[in-house]
């Protein structure tokens, strides 16, 4: 596989080189060796406990350095193992401390549990404090200024490099049928004022990226959670899209490259909430029409016999 990603790297570097200057090549690459081959909950759906993520990450960051352009998305890859795992990881890899969800941040304390998988490795257990809202996923928990501490760690850690957020945001718990998504709203303002925060603190954060421009398909969760600040009607066979308020509110962020005043961003967001009604008002006419069309009795033609 190492040496099958390398052609593919290569390939696209020979032809995108000369416009694409930033390459990410692995994106939630914890999702893909921890939840694909030790837990098996995602893709490939392996239960190779002890050894599975261990494996699948070692060649992973193998790929990684393959095609010449790492992009160091395994968080701390080169952090010292424990002594009971490197009998189970290969000899050639570093350990993995690998951040599932670097955006909402855990509590650690110390638990030294010895049963052979990379969860005991870590010798922790991650603590949730329930006073931290969770808006979305079930291991989704809105902690910003966990993400200016994770931003100032980085720099202190590595030597204050460039940091890429390449996603970031928020999903619905139940499925999305109201557009004027005041939370996501809230989300964005409380992480992206600590991410300029931390920015102020000296953090080399070069890009943001908003998670994610449409709703899209979630994993194993399939379409039932809506991270977009687009709605898209999967029912539709045409796939239309929506805005949602959190759009608006968004799209001034930008334009303004962070935030005037709080008098000034508490307009953002009524504007935004008072947009989203005509987006509502044209979701529900859609839906009606296709319920109607889908209640209409079948009416099969009729043909004259041969």
């Amino acid at each position: 596989m190492v040496n099958h990603f390398n052609e593919y790297a290569n390939l696209c570097f020979e032809r995108f080189g000369d416009r694409v200057k930033y390459w990410i090549t692995f994106n939630n690459p914890w999702s893909i060796a921890v939840e694909g081959y030790e837990t098996g909950e995602h893709a490939p759906g392996l239960k190779l406990r002890g050894t599975g993520a261990y494996r699948a990450a070692h060649h992973i960051i193998k790929e990684e350095r393959a095609s010449n352009r790492a992009s160091g998305c395994l968080a701390c890859p080169h952090f010292p193992l424990k002594r009971r795992a490197t009998s189970r990881a290969p000899v050639t890899s570093s350990a993995l401390v690998i951040s599932p969800h670097a955006t909402s941040p855990r509590r650690a304390t110390r638990q030294v549990v010895s049963s052979g998988s990379y969860f005991t490795d870590r010798d922790l257990a991650e603590l949730v404090d329930p006073r931290w809202p969770d808006p979305g996923s079930e291991w989704l928990y809105s902690v910003p200024w966990g993400f200016r501490r994770l931003l100032n760690f980085v720099k202190t850690q590595y030597g204050n490099p460039m940091i890429y957020v390449t996603e970031n945001g928020v999903s619905e718990k139940m499925p999305c049928t109201e557009l004027c998504d005041d939370w996501r709203i809230q989300y964005y303002k409380d992480y992206i004022n600590e991410m300029l925060k931390a920015i102020k603190d000296g953090v080399n954060v070069k890009g943001y990226t908003a998670w994610s421009l449409l709703d899209k398909f979630e994993w194993d969760e399939g379409y039932s959670e809506r991270f977009g600040l687009y709605y898209v009607d999967f029912r539709n066979k045409n796939k239309p899209r929506y805005p949602k308020a959190s759009v608006q509110f968004y799209k001034r962020i930008i334009g303004f490259n962070g935030f005037p005043n709080q008098r000034e961003v508490e307009n953002w967001r009524r504007k935004a909430v008072e947009t989203c009604s005509s987006s509502n008002q044209l979701l529900a006419a859609a839906r009606r029409k296709s319920k109607e069309h889908a209640e209409m009795p079948k009416v099969w033609p009729v043909h004259d016999e041969v």
